[in-house]
């Protein structure tokens, strides 16, 4: 079986791909891939790096995994590193506290060579202005690349938040939001995203295990393959799992490489020695026989 029939029909048990015995040469590429590889993302063309450089593998109330273990001066310290090696695409949420993280990274770099992606829980317009004042006092930037509508879960997510979609739409063309769109945690939610012309890019669960996701792998990737067709940006979230196959890195970066509906992911490493080997493993992966 050809890779691209291979990616194009996997049907096996619960719509998951088997990690015991991970087809490696099936997804093998001929083009070495690097986490700073530039990538125009979705109809806008914001130029990301492939690898986003997380801040919640696991994350809420105000924390992460990454603010518990780093603090702020640490994470911090992770980005330049992470910016020292060709990585310049960040990934906060209000949810996890990291934007002061971010704000003090942000004095170690130049602001207009990093692009930072950012998540809300807004839903009125009067949220929605508040949190657009706010994340920009606590990111300390006149402007965010990217900003989510965090965690879509109802099918009728742009009724319920039609509010604090028009106040970005009015920021976009203000320039203080570079490009917009959902984060989906159901498969209802998913596929509304995909029919909304409102979204231009979309943070999608996606990893050959099924660990963490919206449904049956083929399911998910069919309908990021026609989010793909409609010109929207995709970031795979998730590809190890929220943390639950590190111990898996290599075939879940390998299916993420391979993958032709992800332009990018984003990965939150805890600590500069998982970034190191994530630097290490993407271009391995992405090869490999």
């Amino acid at each position: 079986m050809k890779r691209r029939d291979f990616l194009r029909s996997t049907t096996l048990a619960a719509g998951a791909l088997s990690l015991e015995a991970f087809p490696y040469p099936l997804f093998a590429g001929t083009t070495r891939k690097q986490a700073s590889d530039r990538i125009k993302l979705g109809p806008r063309g914001i130029e990301v790096t492939r690898l986003a450089l997380g801040t919640g593998t696991n994350g809420g109330g105000g924390s992460s995994n990454q603010t518990k273990k780093l603090g702020v001066r640490g994470v911090a310290d992770l980005f330049k590193a992470a910016y020292d090696e060709g990585v310049t695409f960040w990934d906060a949420a209000d949810q996890y506290g990291t934007h002061p993280h971010l704000k003090a990274a942000l004095k170690l770099v130049p602001r207009e060579k990093v692009v930072i992606l950012t998540k809300t829980h807004a839903s009125t317009e009067a949220e929605m202005r508040a949190d657009l004042d706010r994340f920009r006092r606590e990111l300390g930037t006149d402007y965010i690349d990217i900003l989510l509508l965090h965690c879509m879960m109802d099918d009728d997510w742009p009724r319920r938040k039609q509010g604090a979609m028009a106040v970005i739409s009015e920021a976009q063309e203000k320039g203080i939001v570079r490009t917009k769109g959902v984060s989906c945690h159901t498969l209802g939610a998913l596929k509304t995203a995909a029919r909304e012309s409102w979204v231009e890019v979309d943070l999608a669960r996606i990893n050959p295990a099924q660990v963490a996701m919206d449904a049956e792998v083929p399911v998910v990737v069919s309908v990021l393959r026609e989010m793909k067709q409609k010109g929207k940006g995709i970031i795979g979230m998730k590809i190890l799992g929220a943390g639950r196959l590190r111990n898996r890195a290599d075939e879940c970066l390998q299916y993420a490489l391979a993958l032709d509906c992800v332009d990018c992911f984003t990965i939150g490493a805890e600590s500069r020695l998982e970034l190191e080997d994530l630097l290490a493993k993407i271009p391995a992966a992405s090869t490999r026989g």
